[in-house]
């Protein structure tokens, strides 16, 4: 698997590593919420943005790597990636005041932005098509693994030691990851040094910064400072574009990101549902409740690169398909019988549906954007991503406010309804047409 100087599957891990530690950090740190409170004399709301900033510098930075991809080469911008992550780590484990600890955090998103897209960019461009849904289903599994680990490993730090050495455990495999990547990525002759329109850039991080702010606080003036950001992105875009956005003409490529981004939403917001219904309502503790979305996360992880070899060789179609249908099936039955179900019940569907998520997710990621020409791959990917962080904090944010406005199982009803609804037209718009995509 050489190309160029290129060892593929050692880039790969080395970029896959950086991914698993951004998001790893992200989900570990809700747990040390109570501790950073009582530290730094704080209030919740104010220390929401240890999370808040990571996820706003993660937003505004992936859609650049489309630019950055275009006109830097990948190995630079591994480096930097690379190196950037690990300033924030060292800055957040000897950070003096939360003011230097949210420093921390936006430099490791701005690592972890660049790192994201820059993993499946190596797959698209430098894995064989006979292995690129293998190399998909790989990096599926280090980004599915890190959720489900996230609060166990902050909380065995936090029991063991304290905070800080969250941050700290992960430096000797950002170390591992640099020395990985450099021996891995290979060289490249030639870049483009096109203009950056820096206007264009600042429309979009202003309405992708205020469309995450909406979200989190369902504030519709956000919202609209938002949507005027975006018209005014559209038209700067025009003449030098950041992004590519004539790729959406692509039917087949929409029908697929459709697809990737309602497994994005169904998967996130019953992390959310589940966990807190089985405390509200039938009184499991903290510990089993933050536990029961594990086992699903294991299969996907096992799942994700087999389900890639049955596409490599039997083609995407047939995966996807059986994918989504486990994936209908354990969402329907969450929604019939979510009200009465037991832990166990309930831990089956979700199984079954976890299931259906480690056959469909990557596989649906690959050829979705195997559905563009190569030069437009990069802009489907920074987009893709994009949306994802997105769908996933909207998706969130929805169900918790049905959740609370509907009081617990009323509230769960609607939601777990909502995400079958979305799931459904998924599967059926891949059902017309996934026979037409080729990976």
């Amino acid at each position: 698997m050489n190309h160029k100087r290129w060892r593929v599957v050692p880039a790969i891990i080395a970029t896959a590593i950086m991914s698993f530690a951004g998001v790893l950090i992200e989900t570990s740190m809700n747990v040390t919420f109570p501790t950073l409170m009582a530290e730094f004399n704080t209030t919740s709301a104010t220390i929401q943005w240890v999370t808040t900033s990571y996820l706003l510098a993660l937003a505004i930075v992936i859609p650049l790597s489309t630019f950055l991809v275009r006109n830097f080469s990948i190995k630079t911008l591994f480096i930097t990636a690379n190196l950037l992550f690990a300033l924030g780590v060292l800055l957040d484990f000897l950070s003096p005041s939360l003011l230097v600890l949210v420093l921390g955090r936006i430099i490791q998103g701005v690592g972890t932005g660049i790192a994201l897209p820059l993993m499946f960019d190596i797959i698209l461009n430098y894995a064989p098509k006979s292995k690129r849904g293998l190399m998909m289903g790989i990096a599926t599994m280090t980004t599915s693994l890190a959720p489900a680990i996230g609060p166990t490993y902050g909380g065995l730090m936090l029991s063991l030691f304290d905070w800080r050495r969250i941050f700290l455990f992960l430096l000797p495999f950002l170390v591992l990851s640099l020395f990985l990547g450099v021996d891995g990525i290979g060289y490249e002759s030639h870049k483009r040094g096109e203009p950056f329109n820096f206007i264009s850039f600042l429309r979009l991080a202003i309405g992708l910064s205020t469309l995450l702010l909406a979200i989190e606080n369902l504030s519709w003036f956000l919202g609209l400072i938002s949507l005027i950001s975006f018209g005014f992105f559209y038209r700067f875009n025009r003449n030098k574009p950041i992004l590519n956005l004539t790729i959406f003409k692509n039917s087949q490529f929409v029908t697929g990101l459709f697809g990737v981004l309602a497994i994005q939403a169904t998967v996130l917001g019953l992390s959310f549902i589940l966990p807190n219904y089985l405390q509200l309502r039938l009184h499991v503790s903290a510990a089993l409740s933050g536990l029961f979305m594990f086992p699903g996360a294991i299969l996907v992880a096992v799942l994700a690169p087999l389900s890639g070899i049955i596409m490599d060789r039997f083609g995407p179609y047939r995966p996807i398909l059986l994918g989504l249908m486990l994936m209908f099936i354990g969402m329907l039955l969450t929604t019939v019988y979510f009200s009465r179900a037991s832990f166990m019940a309930l831990l089956m569907f979700d199984v079954v549906l976890m299931m259906g998520v480690g056959f469909a997710a990557s596989n649906l990621m690959a050829v979705a954007l195997s559905q563009l020409t190569k030069s437009e791959q990069t802009d489907g990917n920074g987009i893709l991503n994009t949306l994802q962080q997105f769908v996933g904090a909207m998706s969130t944010t929805i169900v918790a406010s049905l959740f609370s406005t509907f009081q617990g199982t009323t509230g769960g009803n609607l939601g777990v309804l909502l995400l079958l609804i979305v799931l459904t037209v998924a599967s059926v718009l891949f059902m017309f047409k996934g026979r037409q995509m080729r990976i």
